[in-house]
């Protein structure tokens, strides 16, 4: 990875990276509106598993071994992160489950901690504590909507708090896979197996769930699926090969900006001052979390193996 200085095709880089992650909550949002969130997850990956499976062609080949971690990786990361992520978005404004989702990041320098065996400082614990006291401002700031599309319940932040500890913990283990069998076939096979996994539990809810698939729906998912799980996924390699992981990184404080604007345009969500007050929380909660830099090493390679 060089370490040259930021040039303005890089920062563009980086900022291409954060809006196209960043909408990836308001995105979904808009998917959920006629797709229920389990299918809305397998169709989603139904268009980015071929892709991933092209690309990766002539490099799928991995040891026996490492096949039933790989599925077990992709069994929690999609079945159960990307999932859980759904109903979270589900049953909280754009904004708010945009900001809650940001707190991935504090999750994965701590489980990284723990499997350095590194103590967690008390700088890291008062961060972690500042993220969740600023996820209550959030939680407390945007609880009254207009309707189903703007509004915050107690269930959907659990639900995104949940998908953020999943994800978090496959980013881990998923670093850990990329950097012994390669990045691209890891994801393409964790993939593959999440979907599977998830097939079964889209047909239920079909079977108990209207759906309605339009232009719009179609647009949501492939743009899931292309932008955020493919493209941001070698945009971002691309990014680690051209500036120093520290800067690269530097993207997860600017998603919440990007996605936080998209949701006040898309579905008027109104800003107050707790939101805004739980936004600096989160955020400074995400800084003093990141000083263990060894730990923060590892959470950099973990994004290797794809945003979810």
């Amino acid at each position: 990875m060089a370490g040259a200085a930021l040039s303005p095709k890089n920062l563009g880089a980086m900022l291409l990276l954060a809006l196209m992650w960043g909408l990836s909550i308001p995105i979904t949002k808009i998917g959920l509106e006629t797709i229920p969130p389990i299918t809305l997850t397998a169709l989603r990956f139904f268009v980015a598993v071929p892709l991933f499976l092209a690309l990766a062609t002539g490099r799928l080949r991995v040891p026996w071994r490492a096949v039933p971690g790989i599925v077990g990786l992709g069994v929690m990361g999609i079945a159960g992160g990307n999932v859980t992520q759904a109903f979270g978005v589900q049953g909280t404004s754009a904004s708010a489950g945009t900001i809650i989702s940001a707190t991935i990041p504090i999750f994965v320098v701590v489980f990284a901690a723990i499997r350095l065996h590194q103590p967690v400082t008390a700088r890291q614990w008062i961060g972690l504590l500042a993220a969740f006291g600023g996820i209550a401002l959030v939680a407390a700031g945007s609880g009254s909507g207009v309707d189903d599309m703007t509004r915050t319940t107690l269930a959907g932040v659990a639900w995104m708090l949940m998908s953020a500890v999943i994800i978090a913990f496959y980013f881990i283990w998923s670093a850990e896979l990329a950097e012994k069998h390669g990045a691209l076939p890891v994801a393409a096979w964790n993939a593959l197996a999440g979907l599977v996994a998830v097939l079964p539990l889209a047909g239920w809810e079909l079977a108990h769930a209207s759906v309605q698939i339009t232009a719009q729906a179609i647009w949501a998912i492939v743009y899931l699926a292309v932008m955020v799980t493919v493209a941001g996924l070698f945009l971002w390699l691309y990014l680690l090969r051209v500036v120093p992981a520290r800067i690269a990184a530097s993207v997860q404080y600017l998603q919440p900006v990007f996605g936080i604007a998209a949701a006040a345009l898309i579905f008027g969500d109104r800003l107050g001052m707790l939101f805004g007050a739980g936004v600096i929380l989160i955020l400074g909660g995400l800084a003093l979390v990141a000083t263990n830099r060894r730990a923060v090493r590892l959470a950099d390679m973990a994004r290797d193996s794809g945003q979810s």
